[in-house]
């Protein structure tokens, strides 16, 4: 497995070994020796699977307190993946990066606890999978809303076919930066 750092300091995506052949193919998505050696100490807890449409937008979610770190790939489709720094003491506190993700490159991306972390559906289908590091917990959830302009994401809403994304009614009311609670 390869390593490829972020500009944000925590994150990073993650290129498996993948053994090809005329019978398919086979890769380790998780090897916690493995990802030890690349810097990442992470004990997973759940797994969740997730189901999109072309065009929705799922998050910025994070939780405080059980913050959760996050492993996540695509099975089927593509993925405009985004997360956002709040940390308050951390170098990049308010910054984002976007990393394009599919099935295809079968590329993984590490979100440490301290993350808001969401994504938009460029296919007509996405299926992401992701393993967390904390149970969720409904009464520590919070919403980073996704088009706030201190943040000022630019999501790829014409690769999506859309003006506005679809947002569930948590994400449509997904807090400003400004309000938002923080890392400390």
């Amino acid at each position: 497995m390869h390593r490829i750092d972020l500009p944000l300091a925590g994150p990073c995506l993650l290129e498996p070994e993948v053994f090809e052949d005329t019978r398919g193919l086979f890769f380790e998505a998780w090897n916690e020796r493995t990802l030890g050696r690349l810097g990442i100490a992470a004990h997973f807890v759940q797994e969740n699977h997730s189901r999109s449409t072309r065009g929705v937008l799922r998050g910025l979610h994070y939780q405080i307190p059980n913050g959760q770190g996050k492993l996540l790939r695509l099975l089927a489709g593509e993925i405009f993946d985004v997360v956002v720094d709040l940390r308050r003491g951390s170098a990049t506190f308010g910054r984002w990066h976007g990393s394009r993700l599919n099935a295809q490159t079968r590329q993984m991306l590490w979100v440490p606890a301290g993350f808001a972390h969401g994504f938009l559906a460029l296919s007509n289908v996405a299926e992401v999978l992701y393993a967390i590091t904390d149970f969720y917990a409904p009464s520590a959830e919070h919403t980073l809303a996704w088009n706030d302009p201190t943040l000022g994401i630019v999501w790829p809403l014409e690769a999506a076919g859309v003006n506005t994304p679809m947002l569930s009614a948590k994400d449509a009311h997904g807090l400003s930066l400004a309000s938002a609670p923080v890392f400390e």
